[in-house]
């Protein structure tokens, strides 16, 4: 018996093609930021195929916002950070 569902990495393949029309329309610079939004869901496969939600679009959505949320978190340390080197003489 053969899968009747097709893998989640397979099938994000497959959507993130899809979007090459709207990625070729944009500036190179806001290429590039597509571009890193789309590795971010590469990267977060393995979790978007273990959430088993039945429309891609949203495991897509949140590993995007996952990404963005740590680049958040990271940048907030930096900043707590260099205040508290201006705070100290």
């Amino acid at each position: 018996m053969g899968k009747t569902v097709e893998s989640y990495r397979r099938a994000l393949d497959k959507e993130l093609r899809k979007w090459s029309g709207f990625a070729k329309a944009l500036r190179k610079e806001h290429r590039d930021a597509f571009e890193n939004m789309m590795n971010a869901c590469r990267n977060y496969a393995s979790a978007g195929s273990n959430a088993t939600r039945p429309i891609l679009f949203e495991p897509m959505v949140v590993s995007i916002l996952l990404h963005h949320q740590r680049a958040l978190n990271r940048i907030e340390k930096e900043l707590d950070a260099a205040r508290e080197q201006q705070i100290q003489p």
